[in-house]
């Protein structure tokens, strides 16, 4: 079964974790040289950020693509302030999960609800939001159902529009809700370092 098959990978996978600000962060090293770095809400346990990094065919380090989380501080750092000043009034996604479903929040799109049309696309196994007055277009895959080999099922898709944001939901399957108990299981084992500074291996 392909959900066991990827529990298998995060299980033989080189784990390291530590627990700061509130936050368990759990970094995973994959055989292939890939890494993934997790950080869950220390009292409840969501999925706060979830982030990938693969190297170049010449061995070096990428940057870290983020599949859950905050984007906005990606825009810092070398571009400064500026560049997240400029880009501001225009729409920003990104996902944030919530323990039932797969959850993804794209803000500031000021339509009235009735403008947007939230589908998916069976063929291509993503979902595609767009608008009638043709102002927004957004394509995005759920890479869970992927890695768990498992149908994008339309009638799990719901979305609401609230405060300038789109809130598009995905009802988590049984089978994915089951591989997410059965990895916390699995991440209570792993050896947990407490730290109370800023460093932290995962970043």
């Amino acid at each position: 079964m392909a959900v066991t098959g990827w529990l298998e990978c995060l299980r033989t996978a080189e784990k390291t974790a530590l627990l700061q600000d509130g936050r368990r962060k759990v970094h995973y090293l994959f055989p292939d040289g890939k890494e993934m770095a997790e950080e869950y809400d220390e009292k409840t346990g969501e999925l706060l950020v979830r982030k990938w990094r693969v190297k170049s065919a010449l061995g070096a380090l990428g940057q870290w693509q983020i599949e859950v989380g905050e984007p906005a501080f990606l825009g810092a750092g070398s571009l400064g302030p500026e560049f997240i000043k400029e880009n501001n009034a225009n729409p920003i996604f990104m996902r944030k999960d919530t323990k039932m479903s797969f959850q993804w929040r794209i803000r500031n799109l000021p339509y009235p609800k009735d403008v947007y049309s939230v589908c998916v696309d069976q063929k291509e196994r993503c979902i595609i939001v767009r608008t009638t007055n043709k102002k927004y277009y957004k394509k995005f895959s759920i890479p869970d159902l992927d890695r768990h080999q498992l149908p994008v099922d339309g009638s799990l898709l719901s979305f609401a529009h609230a405060n300038c944001t789109l809130i598009i939901s995905y009802q988590k399957p049984k089978a994915v809700l089951a591989a997410e108990s059965e990895l916390q299981k699995e991440l209570k084992k792993v050896k947990t370092a407490y730290s109370s500074d800023g460093d932290c291996k995962t970043q």
